[in-house]
């Protein structure tokens, strides 16, 4: 008897599945595990009148910008992905490079490696799009510190950023993409049109999202020593096949827009959309909570306690949906916030915001809601006075954390109760 005599022996529908399976054309060979080994979310430009000014030139022309980023896991090859979200015009790229990032500042160690898109040494990146390069054989350590260099020819507006970068990127005359070391003519402390490095890591691999505002983003933490809360987290996981994402933008909020996009209109592109994402931590609306009636916003409204529980709540069916696991952090303390001399910030603090901050939290703690709750606030706080940040822990400005406080909450996080394994 034949094979598909034999086939036809089998039950009906068996033998149809085998017979469709068998005349199928043969897959596309699968392109590797691709995990982002680092993001940093895009924001536009604000006008010129706002609280925090941008301290970005309007342009480049006939520039390279070295850009330095830590990837979270390791692997063999890697690529990188541009975004041109808000800008109105094609962003032309000249060349781009990657390599391993040297000690000096604009040093690079090792060959560095010429980047490609489609084949093609030059890119155009589209209006309002991400751009994906073509993988390049390159071996990467977990927490290794790489070298991304990117060529503007011609005269390109700044316009798809991210502020508060906190890792000094060397601006330089002409194409030097490649050079092993280059002399800034500039620094900028903002990531410009590089938004992810993703790494061919190993099979399993997965990613934990912290998605949140400043504190989490790492304002007032030390420049260029990885020391935001989710640098300490990703250390703690280096080596178990998870890399630990920073979506944090700097003045981030649950509900409305100004310095980047509302946490609902973002949610996909920066945590859902990202491949081999397992789960998520939230950790924002305290700019919700403060800026109504502050520098930033004087005339908005307060915020009710049930549009931010609803915002959060929409967070959570969106991300279950997707199977994704997601903790909710509570709101750490602020009294005395953004007071100190010279601040352009007024009005952030007050005692009715302070008292929807732990309105919210009872809820994040009581409600049953997420999938896992991380007491950041009860980390952080200053056991003689509940309402400030502990000293040690306080960069200064009584909102922000400093490296330690980062550290403390990295270090309070139960990974198994994070990653859903208890």
């Amino acid at each position: 008897m034949n094979t598909l005599l034999k086939l036809r022996a089998l039950k009906p529908v068996l033998f149809a599945a085998l017979l469709s399976a068998a005349l199928a054309p043969p897959a596309q060979a699968a392109d590797g595990n691709w995990i982002p080994g680092w993001t940093a979310s895009p924001q536009p430009i604000w006008a010129g009148d706002f609280a925090l000014p941008l301290g970005l030139p309007a342009s480049l022309q006939d520039q390279t910008v070295r850009q330095i980023v830590r990837a979270g896991v390791g692997g063999l090859r890697v690529r990188i992905v541009l975004s041109n979200e808000y800008g109105t015009q094609p962003l032309r790229i000249g060349a781009a490079h990657i390599a391993a990032a040297g000690d000096a500042a604009g040093s690079t160690r090792g060959p560095s490696l010429a980047l490609t898109f489609g084949g093609q040494a030059t890119a155009t990146v589209p209006a309002g799009a991400p751009l994906v390069s073509d993988p390049v054989d390159f071996t990467v350590a977990p927490l290794q510190r790489l070298a991304v260099s990117l060529y503007f020819p011609q005269t390109t507006a700044l316009t798809t950023i991210h502020w508060d970068g906190l890792q000094p990127a060397q601006i330089v005359s002409g194409n030097v993409a490649g050079a092993a070391t280059v002399k800034a003519d500039s620094v900028v402390n903002s990531r410009l049109f590089l938004s992810a490095v993703l790494v061919e890591a190993a099979p399993g691999t997965r990613s934990v999202v912290a998605f949140g505002d400043s504190i989490t983003d790492g304002a007032a933490s030390t420049p260029g020593s990885d020391s935001r809360w989710p640098d300490f987290l990703a250390r703690r996981l280096a080596g178990q096949n998870v890399a630990v994402l920073n979506a944090g933008i700097s003045g981030g909020r649950v509900l409305k827009n100004h310095m980047g996009p509302n946490a609902l209109a973002r949610f996909e592109r920066d945590v859902l959309g990202q491949p081999g994402v397992a789960g998520v931590v939230l950790l924002m609306g305290i700019n919700d909570i403060s800026w109504p009636g502050s520098t930033f916003e004087p005339t908005e409204p307060a915020t009710q306690a049930e549009a931010l529980i609803a915002g959060y709540r929409q967070l959570i069916t969106r991300a279950r949906s997707r199977g994704v696991r997601i903790a909710g952090a509570t709101l750490t303390p602020f009294e005395g916030a953004l007071t100190m001399p010279g601040s352009p910030v007024a009005n952030y603090y007050s005692p009715e915001k302070d008292a929807l901050r732990q309105r919210i939290n009872a809820w994040i703690r009581g409600s049953g809601e997420f999938d896992a709750v991380l007491d950041f606030d009860a980390v952080v706080r200053d056991p003689k006075n509940p309402l400030r940040i502990l000293p040690a822990y306080d960069s200064g400005d009584h909102l922000h954390l400093g490296d330690a406080g980062n550290k403390a909450v990295a270090d309070s996080v139960d990974l198994k109760l994070l990653l859903g394994e208890r």
